[in-house]
């Protein structure tokens, strides 16, 4: 995987964490540097956090299952994309919570980050380097979700459906790009 595609797979991932600060940045009365810090250090904290931990899960099993592992790539990612595109299909909107508590904060990093987990599952599968993916990842994550602070003061939820559709949709294609240079070109 090269640094375009991991910069495309970071951003992705990072769809769900700007949707909910987008919303955060709704809820928000008078938004500060320190709301758009704080929502990027948590989010982009769990977003490189995560894959660390599904990578040293996959580490530990990927010897048993390498001959299939492109499979188990593409399943992961087409999953999380198809879950990310029910949710921006389907309509239902939030109620937006203006609580920056950590309490709060850790619980919707934990959330908006579990399709991380899965991710760095399949970076292990694919013997990814995991220090540079994880550092663009929490990268990334942090500047989507500092940006859509202030985009929810701005604009509000208008942009969120299609964020996680966006999201949804790269992973998918991720996920079908990787089975494909397997079956084809590997």
């Amino acid at each position: 995987m090269g640094i375009a595609e991991l910069f495309i797979l970071a951003a992705g991932l990072s769809m769900d964490a700007f949707a909910v600060s987008i919303c955060k940045g709704l809820a928000l009365k008078n938004i500060r540097i320190s709301h758009m810090l704080c929502a990027g250090l948590w989010f982009g904290g769990f977003q490189a956090l995560m894959p660390v931990i599904g990578y040293l899960l996959g580490v530990s099993f990927r010897e048993r299952i390498q001959q299939f592992d492109h499979w188990i790539a593409f399943i992961l990612l087409c999953f999380i994309g198809a879950n990310m595109i029910k949710e921006a299909l389907s309509g239902d909107e939030e109620d937006a919570d203006a609580s920056m508590k950590p309490k709060n904060m850790f619980l919707l990093a934990v959330a908006t980050s579990i399709d991380a987990l899965a991710v760095g599952v399949t970076f292990a599968f694919l013997q990814i380097s995991i220090i540079p993916a994880v550092s663009l990842i929490g990268v990334i994550t942090f500047v989507f979700s500092a940006v859509g602070i202030k985009i929810g003061s701005i604009f509000g939820t208008k942009y969120k459906s299609k964020a996680e559709l966006a999201g949804g949709i790269v992973l998918i294609l991720l996920g079908s790009k990787i089975l494909i240079e397997h079956l084809f070109f590997s």
